[in-house]
């Protein structure tokens, strides 16, 4: 790099003031732990205040605390929780590292990966002692370095043989999605690292083989098939999940013509038509294109139709080829997703509520009906927060502590036209 000296000088100064940054956010981060786990103390204080004390009590509590940090910092209540439980293991369980983050000794990467490897250590005294070695080591290497040195270091005073812990590991196994932009998804595995390691395996063997392998011109190979590795092991371990082979990518009758679902597809008049590209909707909440919903619908035992104004873009009704129960339907696609504050789970796996109990009077209308997921269902039922549901749909949700939070129902997947803008037909 050919720089002035002026120049270099600058970049020291810049470095310089990028590491105290960088430490005063790690500062910040460890005092949001301490409120947080604070936060949790509280709730757990608060639950042992009961005339009866459980575990279904402190769990509500937490939730409820939870619930007034998010709707407060406009997150997802779900994803408070995770960083209350998050915090208060660090402060309780390892608070000299807590302690080095927060005099900015070491960075949030480094008291993760700290933290991660010595978790599964039970005496408060060797976690101490473990966590001096590795905050000393981790002030001079990064990350990743201190990450695999902590794993080396806690199995010096783990009193427990990896077998056991193994088997202890082995259940939190499970499979779950994380929803992305652009009509993609991510599907996670967490299981045994020598069946994940061999399914990548023998998905990458399978994915390698895939390619033109009757032409030893790598270049030939390419050209015939395009797809980088990654892309290719993608395809063959969708198609292992959804076919019990991998039977092609790509076409109506392979992978596509394996999903079968009851499905909510939402599509625009006008985008049918050609004259908007706003893109059709699955249950809600995941864009996908018209060909794709054209093949999931006409795959499906049933499919809802949501119509909307093409003027005002309001919900009109929700019609379906198998009669069903019609004002579920009109709550779930009004609803769309869970009604709480920030929550944002779809609404065909939720609840359909009573906002006023139906034992006190609540009536089974579209007005006293809204959606909400398990754990705002439990949270309206057995906590303090509680709602109002006005006229036009919006809920009102009351904290504990007094606050209050309007949740609005989410807009329909569809576009409005002006009359002299309406295409011939």
């Amino acid at each position: 790099m050919d720089a002035t000296v002026e120049q270099v000088g600058a970049l020291g100064a810049v470095a310089e003031m990028l590491v105290e940054v960088d430490r005063t956010i790690g500062s910040l981060l460890a005092a949001r732990d301490g409120l947080l786990a604070l936060g949790s103390r509280i709730a757990v204080e608060a639950a042992g205040q009961a005339d009866e004390p459980s575990a279904d009590g402190v769990d509500l509590a937490v939730r409820a605390v939870a619930a007034e940090f998010g709707a407060a910092l406009r997150v997802s209540d779900r994803t408070v929780q995770r960083r209350m439980l998050d915090a208060e293991l660090v402060v309780s369980r390892f608070p000299r590292v807590w302690q080095a983050q927060g005099a900015g000794l070491i960075s949030a990467a480094h008291a993760r990966v700290i933290v991660d490897a010595g978790m599964h250590l039970d005496d408060a005294a060797d976690r101490d002692a473990y966590a001096g070695q590795m905050v000393e080591f981790a002030q001079t290497e990064s990350p990743n370095r201190v990450g695999r040195m902590a794993r080396r270091v806690a199995d010096r005073f783990q009193r427990r043989s990896l077998d056991d812990r193994h088997k202890d590991a082995r259940r939190e196994r499970g499979v779950w999605v994380k929803d992305r932009a652009d009509g993609m998804a991510e599907l996670s595995v967490f299981g045994p690292a020598a069946l994940v390691h061999g399914a990548f395996d023998r998905v990458t063997a399978m994915a390698k083989g895939s390619f033109a392998d009757s032409s030893s011109d790598s270049r030939a190979a390419a050209a015939q098939d395009p797809r980088t590795l990654g892309q290719a092991r993608c395809d063959v371990a969708l198609d292992l999940l959804l076919t019990g082979a991998p039977a092609g990518h790509g076409t109506a009758d392979a992978l596509l013509a394996s999903i079968t679902a009851t499905v909510t597809v939402t599509v625009p008049m006008l985008s049918l038509i050609g004259v908007s590209a706003v893109p059709a909707e699955l249950n809600g909440r995941i864009p996908i294109d018209i060909r794709t919903a054209r093949l999931l619908a006409g795959m499906a035992s049933g499919w809802d139709r949501i119509l909307t104004h093409p003027i005002t873009g309001a919900l009109l009704a929700v019609d379906r080829y198998r009669p069903s129960a019609a004002l579920t339907r009109h709550v779930r696609a009004r609803d769309q997703r869970c009604r709480f504050s920030t929550c944002g789970h779809a609404a065909r796996d939720s609840d359909l509520d009573h906002t006023r109990d139906h034992a006190l009077g609540g009536t089974t209308t579209a007005d006293n009906l809204g959606v909400l997921c398990r754990r705002h269902h439990t949270l309206k039922h057995h906590t303090p927060w509680h709602v109002q549901h006005h006229d036009d749909d919006t809920f009102a949700w009351t904290s504990p502590t007094g606050q209050v939070y309007i949740d609005k129902p989410p807009a329909q997947n569809t576009t409005t036209v002006t009359d002299d803008a309406l295409p011939p037909f």
